[in-house]
């Protein structure tokens, strides 16, 4: 689709230099998407916006975006790592919240939006974090995006890992024209950018921005590496521990935990989608300016209805069960699906990419044979996601399959050989269409700095990027 859209902007405007004084309709020049739209439905290739129906657990049914069956069976496509989105004390926190407070807080945290359990919620992350100051967001991506508005001006530079997640690179892209992208992982790409902002820019604001696990490769930084470089050139560090904070390390804090960097990095945010079991984020710092800053003159925070009471009990529930006996527990059923998940797909000949975690990433090559493979997983009676250009590189597509801790080993052993068969079936088709979508040996590679949009990158350094 990704294509699609920009073949129709090329006819726009070529029409548009054929018609120089006809203006432009916005919402006209939308009018032949659905037909590409229709088209991969056609030939069983739309295999997005699906819908679950029943609960999220480690077995689904599944409809189409039209409301069509689609599979009935298990479930490595939702986004539960610690399986806790059923649990019954989750569930009798949400319904006890309800009867308590209502469903709704009926404003922004700038105003009176904050309740009894957020602001409990900030404090106990505060706790669990080794950080002083903590800031909800009603939405992950809010809060990413938010943080950086909050904290860069437009004089400021932004020095950016590739990977980052989209609400970074946007929320950095908003704040300043001073954005350079840096290699994926690597740390003298980072110090290059770092020493020519410094070179040309000695008295500017730097912000670095990573993740602490990286969910479209399932691959970790070395933080404390990342830190030190920022404090050698006066930058300030920000992570996102969405995809590891709760589901890895021994108390559940993530690569922060295991690279013994909590409470050191200079500003951490995270999701609360896919442990916690709710809509919802956080800033998390030692600085009590930042978060009045994020109180008062960030949009998301600011402008937007505040996290409900049952939302902020859930997270609240989760995070007692995460730092319990019971948490540990999940964490450890959770990395032993994950090893023997990858071991299916490895066993396919298809190695996954990174390290194991509640996702994992299984590349496919070209956007063909992911959504052909997708399409004959799902017809074998499981359920997965695939993930293409411009999420990743144009053939770096792939499945990212996504644990749960109660997922059974049996599940993972069904999945092998629904597995198999759906590899097999797909190349046999394209093989019928004339098509050699086989895995391309650079399906897998990390970014280059030198494939992004030149919109992402400051102008002063595309020379020496």
């Amino acid at each position: 689709m990704a294509d699609y859209l920009s073949y129709m902007d090329q006819l726009n405007e070529a029409e548009r230099i054929r018609a120089p004084d006809t203006p432009e309709s916005l919402i006209g020049r939308l009018a032949a998407l659905p037909a590409a739209w229709d088209m991969l439905d056609d030939y069983g290739l739309d295999v997005y916006s699906k819908q679950i129906v029943g609960r999220v657990a480690t077995t689904a049914e599944v409809r189409d975006r039209r409301g069509r069956p689609m599979v009935t069976g298990v479930n490595f496509g939702s986004q539960d790592y610690l399986s806790l989105a059923s649990h019954p004390a989750v569930m009798k926190a949400a319904t006890d919240a309800i009867e308590r407070y209502g469903v709704h807080v009926g404003g922004s945290a700038a105003l009176m939006g904050n309740c009894a359990p957020s602001w409990l919620l900030e404090k106990q992350l505060c706790d669990w974090l080794q950080l002083s100051d903590c800031s909800l967001f009603p939405t992950g991506w809010g809060a990413g995006y938010g943080a950086i508005r909050a904290l860069v001006r437009p004089r400021d530079h932004i020095v950016i890992d590739r990977l980052s997640h989209a609400s970074l690179h946007e929320g950095a892209r908003a704040a300043t024209r001073h954005v350079h992208v840096f290699n994926h992982l690597s740390l003298e790409s980072l110090e290059r950018q770092l020493k020519l902002v410094r070179e040309r820019s000695a008295n500017v604001g730097i912000l670095v921005v990573t993740e602490s696990l990286f969910s479209m490769d399932s691959d970790v930084p070395d933080l404390r590496a990342h830190q030190e470089l920022a404090r050698r050139y006066g930058a300030t560090l920000m992570v996102d521990m969405a995809h590891d904070l709760g589901s890895m390390g021994a108390n559940g804090l993530g690569a922060l935990e295991q690279q013994d960097m909590l409470g050191k990095v200079d500003v951490v945010m995270g999701s609360f989608s896919k442990t916690f079991t709710s809509n919802g984020g956080f800033v998390a710092c030692n600085s009590p300016g930042l978060k009045l800053a994020i109180r008062f003159g960030c949009g998301p925070h600011t402008f937007s209805n505040a996290m409900s009471p049952a939302q902020a009990s859930v997270v609240l529930k989760n995070l007692e069960i995460v730092r319990s006996s019971e948490g540990a527990h999940r964490r450890a059923l959770l990395q032993r699906n994950s090893v023997a998940l990858r071991k299916v797909v490895a066993d396919a000949g298809t190695p996954a990419m990174g390290i194991p975690s509640a996702v994992v990433p299984v590349p496919m090559g070209s956007t063909g044979r992911c959504r052909m493979v997708s399409r004959f997983i799902s017809e074998g009676g499981a359920v997965c996601n695939a993930v293409e250009y411009p999420a990743v590189p144009r053939e770096g597509a792939r499945l990212r399959l996504q644990v749960m801790a109660d997922h059974a080993l049996e599940d993972i052993e069904l999945f092998r050989g629904i597995y198999t068969r759906a590899l097999a079936q797909a190349d046999a088709a394209l093989a019928a269409f004339g098509c050699s979508e086989a895995l391309g040996e650079d399906a897998g590679e990390p970014y280059d700095s030198a494939l992004a949009p030149l919109s992402t990158i400051d102008p002063v350094l595309q020379a020496e990027i």
